[in-house]
């Protein structure tokens, strides 16, 4: 069955002044979601990437370039990951609708996984 990874994307976020609580509370949603998913035989992975945009690396004419993360026109950043197992893009679309991610403004973006 192919596999599908969500890139979750949004704007870099100040969670300095969040209570404990209201961060508990997001963690909560995330892992309800990824449990369900889990259950159902869906998930195949996922983790939080660090707050930091990362760097984006090109060669060009056989020079390394390292530049400050691949949004570097928006600093929009990709905040986590998840692998799920769908019969189809429509059903991972399906399994992803209900997602956290979407309920605090965020973006996913739908990978297929090409099996190589």
């Amino acid at each position: 069955m192919p596999q599908f990874m969500l890139l979750l994307h949004n704007a870099p976020r100040d969670t300095s002044k969040a209570s404990p609580a209201d961060m508990q509370a997001v963690v909560n949603e995330y892992s309800a979601w990824s449990q369900k998913l889990a259950a159902a035989g869906k998930l195949k992975g996922g983790q939080k990437l660090a707050d930091e945009g990362g760097r984006m690396i090109t060669a060009k004419g056989g020079k390394i370039s390292v530049t400050d993360g691949p949004y570097t026109e928006t600093k929009e950043v990709v905040g986590g990951f998840f692998m799920i197992e769908a019969k189809s893009y429509d059903d991972a679309v399906k399994l992803s609708s209900d997602c956290p991610h979407l309920k605090f403004g965020g973006r996913i973006e739908l990978r297929q996984i090409d099996v190589m």
